[in-house]
């Protein structure tokens, strides 16, 4: 017989990171939490990159050290290799600190660790079981989910009430996509990936301290860029990632020309593409794990949402938004989401704050962490498709350092607030950075140029008739300065900037036994 309770204080559809993390937040703040799972795990997952902010999370519920003693790829950073032109970008997650390294993980693995420590902190877990329609009262901004019926591998059925759900369904997103139908597509980044799994190959970066760190490259046709990702069971994960469209166009190509077009040939003519990783395969054999295809792959999968929460629901993860996987972004939007939506739901059980801002709190997290990524994913995304365009690098520049290191607290995960930008707004902005974001100024310029001209954010300088180059070049690494503020890449400890952030009025109290949310 099924082990579903009739009725539990929050329901988390879903076991993956943003089910299990969200379910162990709350059961250490002795909420009665329920997940339901539709697979039986381990069960298989792409996404083995993971942001230095990972270990930040699982120290917060006392997992780090489990992870830290499995044995997963340590991974000190990530070489971006944005064009056939210039040296690759490197994001070093170990300078200042040697212990800020993260891991490439199996994810079948890692996300099982986490599921089992929600069960052993208080979390009812119950697998194999699909959630089929969720019950709601009300109507309009004021309809709540009260109930869900589900249905298990045996063919039982049933229903289980609460008082909260987390929709952590990943891709299908059931509250998203079937009830409040408000995922949007990401059109610019309407690709593809396809990948599999290969043993004997080199590693990058030998006798060095990033050695066996992931490669990240861009295709020498400006269509895309492939991933390097060595696993801690001596595979490597190779992906090629394009635009949905060229690589239709390309496959019918082979086709019309009597070739092979079956995804692992065209997999493996877009390798040739990106020399550096290519090299790195010499001598190497593609393999199949027996938990995954030879070949696998994915579309349509950039997209968000405009809610991410509502009376008594909260949109985590991949239920509400995902990204291109270029950052590997993935995993950090699913952990902050679910701390979000944790806090905001501890929050109203507690009467800190009122049912509707605190669906307002978690959905203005959730969106400008998506929105702060989806900046620097475009802006790669711009350099990747113009390579022969100076946009991320400075004239005459071999490299892209400078905006890796103006990227770092994104890309790492310690940076995550943000302003809404779309359509125009957001290409502009992307523009804008590629023009004036890294003009090239000695350390103490900066400084010295702010006591010259006055705060940047409150007075953008304007380049005027009769200027002298120099004064153009000042007033450039300005402006460089008011986008490092304005979208905030200054260099902060992750979990005390999230509790430092003010967002709708109220910031993260993040203390256990107390977690919600305090006025500003």
């Amino acid at each position: 017989m099924s082990s579903v309770p009739s009725n539990v204080k929050v329901l988390v559809i879903g076991g993956g990171p943003a089910g299990s993390y969200a379910a162990s937040v709350l059961a250490r703040e002795d909420i009665d939490v329920l997940v339901i799972e539709a697979d039986k795990f381990p069960r298989y997952h792409i996404g083995e990159s993971q942001l230095a902010s990972l270990r930040h999370f699982l120290r917060f519920i006392d997992l780090e050290k489990e992870f830290e003693a499995f044995g997963f790829q340590k991974k000190a950073g990530a070489g971006f290799k944005l064009n056939k032109h210039k040296r690759e970008g490197f994001t070093d997650f170990i300078t200042p600190d040697p212990n800020n390294y993260s891991w490439n993980v199996i994810r079948s693995i890692s996300d099982e660790l986490m599921l089992r420590h929600a069960e052993r902190v208080g979390a009812k877990v119950v697998e194999e079981t699909k959630i089929t329609e969720l019950e709601w009262t009300g109507e309009g901004d004021t309809a709540r989910p009260v109930a869900a019926s589900w249905k298990n591998k045996a063919g039982e059925t049933g229903k289980v009430s609460f008082d909260f759900v987390i929709d952590a369904s990943g891709r299908a997103g059931i509250i998203s996509t079937k009830y409040l139908k408000n995922r949007d597509f990401n059109s610019y980044l309407k690709n593809v990936a396809i990948w599999g799994y290969w043993k004997g190959a080199g590693k990058y970066l030998p006798g060095t301290p990033r050695e066996n760190s992931p490669l990240f490259e861009a295709l020498a046709d400006e269509t895309g860029w492939n991933w390097f990702i060595p696993l801690h069971d001596g595979t490597v994960s190779v992906g090629v990632v394009g635009n949905q469209e060229v690589t239709n166009t390309k496959k019918a190509k082979l086709r019309e020309n009597g070739g092979d077009s079956s995804l692992l040939a065209h997999y493996k003519n877009e390798l040739k593409q990106t020399p550096n990783l290519l090299r790195l395969l010499e001598g190497a054999e593609m393999i199949k794990k027996p938990d995954a295809l030879l070949v696998n792959s994915a579309s349509d999968y950039s997209y968000q949402a405009n809610q991410y929460a509502g009376p008594g629901f909260r949109i985590v993860g991949d239920a509400g938004a995902f990204i291109d996987p270029y950052f590997s972004s993935g995993v950090h939007l699913a952990l902050a989401g679910s701390l979000n939506a944790a806090a905001s739901i501890c929050a109203e059980i507690r009467g800190e704050v009122s049912a509707e801002d605190a669906a307002k709190w978690h959905t203005s997290r959730t969106d400008s962490s998506y929105q702060r990524f989806l900046l620097v994913v475009l802006s790669a995304y711009q350099q990747i498709r113009h390579q022969a365009v100076d946009h991320l690098s400075g004239q005459n520049e071999d490299n892209f350092d400078r905006a890796f290191d103006f990227f770092r607290p994104i890309i790492q995960g310690h940076s995550d607030t943000g302003k809404r930008l779309a359509g125009d707004d957001l290409q502009k902005t992307v523009e804008f950075l590629g023009k004036h974001a890294f003009e090239p100024a000695q350390p103490e310029e900066p400084g010295r140029l702010v006591a010259k001209y006055g705060d940047p954010t409150k007075s953008l300088p304007v380049a005027k008739a009769g200027d002298t180059e120099e004064e153009i070049r000042q007033k450039n690494i300005l402006k460089g300065v008011a986008i490092r503020k304005l979208i905030g890449t200054q260099d902060v400890y992750h979990l005390d900037n999230f509790v430092a952030d003010t967002v709708q009025g109220y910031r993260l109290r993040l203390e256990r036994g107390s977690l919600g949310l305090a006025k500003a």
